[in-house]
């Protein structure tokens, strides 16, 4: 293939080629992206009907569940689609659309798990600043700054990774469209702009990822303070589940991205992004529910509703 403009589909990669193991991927990425669409999908509709969960913290997960719908449903129903009718093609429009609905999203899932951090910092550190410096305008406005620098980013990059000529095949060694494999397919010059851009990224995530940390650092000298068990107890209840979502994320996506290339391998490449495109969504709704008291009491009668209204 010459360029990109004679490229009309990507080959994505296969799981395997064996049909009964196609079968079994597809069922098994299919139980993964239901619990994934019933947990989010819980928090969202418990957080909207309960008054009493209407705080910054709540608001800010009720994003968070949004945009990992959002991001799994980006990956895996073609994925899904691919094994269960024994294919990898996606079209040239459809990849286009994946690299930036995937960049977006995950864009701002960091950036939201940044404001996070800078909530819970506030609340433990700054209790009698906590509704002037959170109150509505301030959170919906930050939540608004992180959906749109996300989309503004993922906008470039995508529009400047699909302008560079391919001419290396159209075969991604990866089950979704993603930038670092196009870019592999690249061969002129021109991608160096995009791995600029790439690598520019990177450092604000990286300065993100500086900011959770030091604010962690003063959340967790402010708890030391306290004087009672229960209000150690109390304190750590609303920020376990916001470190561990954020340890997961992150963990997975530097060991994806950073691993040295000497122990990288087709098959380890792939359960890595997996596990960092994949089990964060899956994993946050459960996360989060069982360690909020309130989330967890609200999600009990909205099963406890809908138990007794089927029947």
């Amino acid at each position: 293939m010459s360029n990109s403009s004679s490229i009309t589909h990507f080959l994505l990669l296969a799981f395997t080629d064996k049909r009964e193991l196609q079968v079994l991927h597809f069922w098994l990425f299919l139980g993964i992206y239901l619990a994934a669409l019933l947990g989010n999908g819980l928090i969202i509709t418990a957080i909207a009907c309960n008054h009493r969960l209407h705080t910054p913290m709540y608001f800010f997960l009720l994003n968070l569940s949004v945009l990992d719908l959002g991001s799994i449903s980006t990956t895996l129903p073609k994925s899904m689609a691919n094994s269960l009718w024994d294919t990898r093609d996606i079209s040239y429009a459809g990849c286009a659309v994946q690299v930036f609905l995937f960049a977006f999203l995950v864009g701002a899932e960091f950036s939201l798990l940044t404001i996070m951090a800078y909530d819970r910092y506030v609340a433990i550190c700054k209790p009698l600043h906590y509704g002037t410096l959170l109150d509505s305008r301030a959170c919906v406005h930050m939540a608004a700054a992180a959906w749109a620098s996300a989309f503004l980013n993922a906008l470039l990059h995508t529009a400047n990774t699909f302008s560079l000529p391919l001419c290396k095949g159209n075969t991604l060694d990866q089950f979704f469209c993603e930038i670092p494999q196009i870019l592999k397919l690249s061969c002129s010059h021109s991608y160096l702009r995009e791995a600029g851009l790439l690598m520019f990224s990177s450092f604000l995530v990286f300065g993100c990822f500086v900011f959770i940390v030091l604010s962690y650092v003063q959340i967790f000298r402010a708890v030391l303070r306290i004087p009672s068990q229960q209000g150690w107890h109390k304190a750590f209840s609303t920020c376990l589940p916001h470190l561990a979502v954020v340890s997961l994320f992150i963990s997975t996506a530097m060991f994806a991205y950073l691993k040295p290339p000497s122990i990288s391998s087709p098959s380890l490449d792939l359960v890595v992004i997996v596990l960092y495109s994949v089990v964060p969504p899956a994993m946050n709704p459960l996360i989060y529910s069982m360690r909020s008291q309130e989330l967890k009491g609200t999600l009990k009668k909205l099963l406890q509703s809908i138990t007794f209204q089927q029947q």
